[in-house]
């Protein structure tokens, strides 16, 4: 997957209409949704945005278990909530 850094940029570059060459998540996912033998590339929004979606409701979950609101996945660490567990329960 990392071949992506070196192939995509400058096929993007030569098309001369992009402002970031360089792949995002998608690119990758996209990657491996062919190397499993997806190629109904029409599916491939839907799929980006169901497990965007799948990631938000995750995140939502644990924000109502905890009693805080909604945050971004990266703002709380592991061992952040293993010390919130261990201070709520004594």
């Amino acid at each position: 997957m990392w071949k992506l850094f070196d192939v995509v940029p400058p096929i993007l570059q030569s098309l001369g209409k992009v402002k970031n060459p360089w792949p995002n998540v998608d690119a990758h996912s996209g990657a491996i949704l062919v190397h499993y033998g997806m190629k109904e590339f029409t599916y491939y929004t839907v799929l980006f945005g169901v497990s965007r979606a799948l990631g938000v409701l995750s995140a939502l979950c644990w924000s109502r278990a905890i009693g805080f609101p909604l945050e971004r996945p990266k703002s709380v660490t592991s061992q952040w909530l293993f010390n919130f567990i261990e201070q709520k329960n004594g």
